[in-house]
């Protein structure tokens, strides 16, 4: 049996018409930041081994962006959000 990613948009779907973009919880440094911060945001990143919040595109559904918690290790998914609502809960 597939993995699925329950979508909250499209409901429970094969983790195939995903596609991974990345960690989530990198905080991205001010326009003023210095070199050194900036070098550390786009080319050095942890790898970090249990839960973690990734960015996934649900690419061969609605298009939505979506912040996925899960286990790096067992692939367990614990929650799956929409992008563009934990944006606007993160700018409150």
């Amino acid at each position: 049996m597939a993995s699925l990613i329950t979508c909250p948009h499209c409901g429970a779907r094969p983790k195939e018409e995903f596609t991974i973009r990345g960690c989530a919880s990198v905080v991205r440094p001010a326009p003023s930041a210095p070199d050194e911060d900036w070098h550390r945001y786009v080319y050095v990143r942890d790898n970090e081994r249990g839960r973690i919040l990734e960015y996934w595109h649900h690419a061969a559904g609605c298009r939505r962006w979506l912040v996925i918690d899960r286990s790096n290790i067992t692939h367990e998914v614990f929650s799956v959000t929409d992008a563009a609502g934990k944006a606007r809960e993160t700018a409150q």
